[in-house]
């Protein structure tokens, strides 16, 4: 089964769950057993990716060792051309359509746009929108983010990126953001657009995992949780939050 046809399913049955685990944090074995803890607790998915000074030594250690921990899906966003792997069963093809650096729009992307398809990579077309305060990723790609009580921007970006095509929207509202996306922001998005909704940053709590979910995200992606002591019972209660 294609990684589009099994997230299609799972969304299907309700809100899919994401564990992004950023190579730089932490060791390749250190990633491989928050991966596994993940796939332990009911997460759909291991999305690997770097905000920058990714190596390819880096990501090939990590990818390897996470392999041999999980069966779940393995699927990875490259920020770049700097680094790549072919281990993963698919690549999030983002573009960072609020991003003034043309580079995260279009131009990392083409660089290896041949590669990937000669290689028959499985890839998933992404429109990628940073919401405040968006984090590092507004001076690393030169954001304007969309302000939190903008949903109007933040609904034309969405279905700006249906109708270039893309199989996903996903709006971000940073790597350690204090709180989520607004709920308001997801259900005036959601209301838009049919393609499937992703949404990250600052979901730290069952709470807040709750909310994403009700106001209409039909995949929740949580990074930074997994980073810290007790992370295990922290991730269970979000899980819970999304599959009851």
């Amino acid at each position: 089964m294609s990684i589009i046809d099994y997230l299609d399913e799972r969304i299907g049955r309700g809100t899919v769950h994401i564990t992004l685990i950023d190579p730089m944090k932490q060791s390749p074995e250190v990633a491989g057993r928050l991966a596994l803890t993940a796939q332990e607790v009911g997460s759909d998915l291991i999305l690997v990716t770097g905000l920058g000074g990714l190596t390819q030594r880096d990501l090939l250690d990590t990818t390897l060792t996470i392999r041999e921990k999980i069966s779940i899906p393995l699927v990875y966003s490259p920020t770049g051309a700097e680094a790549l792997s072919f281990s993963f069963d698919a690549i999030f093809f983002s573009s960072l359509l609020n991003s003034k650096n043309t580079n995260f729009v279009c131009g990392g992307q083409s660089k290896v746009a041949i590669v990937l398809k000669r290689m028959e990579i499985e890839t998933l077309s992404v429109g990628y929108v940073i919401v405040e305060p968006g984090m590092k990723m507004v001076d690393l790609a030169k954001v304007e983010p969309v302000p939190r009580d903008n949903y109007w921007l933040a609904a034309s970006y969405a279905v700006g990126a249906e109708l270039f095509g893309m199989d996903y929207v996903y709006f971000e509202a940073g790597t350690s953001a204090a709180q989520p996306i607004p709920a308001g922001m997801i259900r005036a998005v959601k209301k838009e657009i049919s393609i499937p909704l992703i949404v990250g940053g600052g979901i730290r709590t069952a709470i807040d995992a709750r909310r994403v979910r009700q106001a209409g995200a039909d995949v929740v992606v949580t990074g930074t949780i997994i980073e810290n002591a007790g992370y295990r019972e922290r991730l269970r209660s979000i899980l819970s939050a999304l599959k009851d």
